[in-house]
């Protein structure tokens, strides 16, 4: 058995790990689900049979951040000092999985963090924010911790976060181990590709083969409740509009029908 190039990472088990290439979600798609809210997107997937897709756990860093894009996943894994141990920082991460995802980022990426909510492991900092950002990331979804936070604020990439801490990537009970991977985040299954869309809500990951089926759905949702909320604005009673009846369902279908016939003027 060879030895590691890195001493800190033992020829126990070879790292990093990276997994088979995957595909994107197209523009178009992406595109057109830029207005839907993560809690119609969420709902819609569950009326679709997918009935866990929001991650808990993970709050906006700065409120007000909203991201949809395609997930480039990372996963971290017990440390166990045999295999990997973080003593040397950067001088070890920087051969792991946490350095070698970031140069895949490609513009509009959401990168999503698999670290069982530890209090202890800030999976990312300024340092790693600035590059990420710099290669064209839209946000990142950690399940897990960041640190040096204000700087991190300041840089103004939406972040998905359990809070903040003053440890390094590998200075506790984890370590990077894989990306390209799937990953749990939040009690929620992320395969690479899949579609990211949070808010102050959170996040919900919208698996790839079903993203079109949720923006053909969700938009018509978004329509209507867009015409629900002016008629409560009105006085309307709530179990009238909301959600909508076969009477008032036909009333939108003419204050939709009235709203094209406008635009096309």
């Amino acid at each position: 058995m060879s030895a590691s190039p890195n001493p800190e990472i033992s020829s126990v088990w070879p790292l990093p790990e990276r997994g088979p290439s995957f595909e994107r979600v197209g523009r178009s798609v992406i595109d057109a689900m830029a207005p839907v809210s993560a809690a119609t997107a969420c709902a819609q997937l569950h009326q679709m049979g997918i009935t866990r897709s929001f991650v808990a756990g993970p709050r906006p860093l700065t409120a007000g951040c909203r991201v949809v894009g395609p997930s480039v996943t990372l996963q971290f894994m017990p440390q166990r000092e045999d295999v990997a141990s973080g003593a040397s920082q950067e001088y070890v991460e920087r051969t792991t999985a946490l350095w070698a995802v970031l140069e895949t980022i490609q513009p509009g990426d959401v990168l999503v963090i698999q670290a069982y909510g530890s209090r202890y492991t800030g999976c990312l900092g300024d340092m790693l924010v600035r590059y990420f950002k710099l290669r064209g990331g839209a946000g990142i979804v950690v399940d897990g911790r960041i640190r040096d936070a204000p700087r991190v604020k300041a840089l103004g990439v939406p972040i998905w976060c359990t809070g903040s801490t003053p440890h390094y990537a590998s200075q506790s009970e984890l370590f990077p181990w894989a990306y390209d991977v799937p990953v749990a985040v939040g009690g929620v299954l992320c395969l690479p590709g899949d579609l990211v869309v949070a808010d102050d809500d959170g996040a919900v990951v919208v698996p790839r083969r079903r993203a079109a089926d949720v923006v053909e759905r969700a938009g018509d949702h978004e329509t209507w409740e867009v015409f629900s909320r002016s008629r409560i604005d009105e006085g309307s009673a709530l179990a009238d509009y909301y959600p909508l009846t076969s009477d008032s369902r036909a009333e939108y279908e003419a204050w939709l029908a009235a709203r094209v016939g406008d635009d096309r003027r």
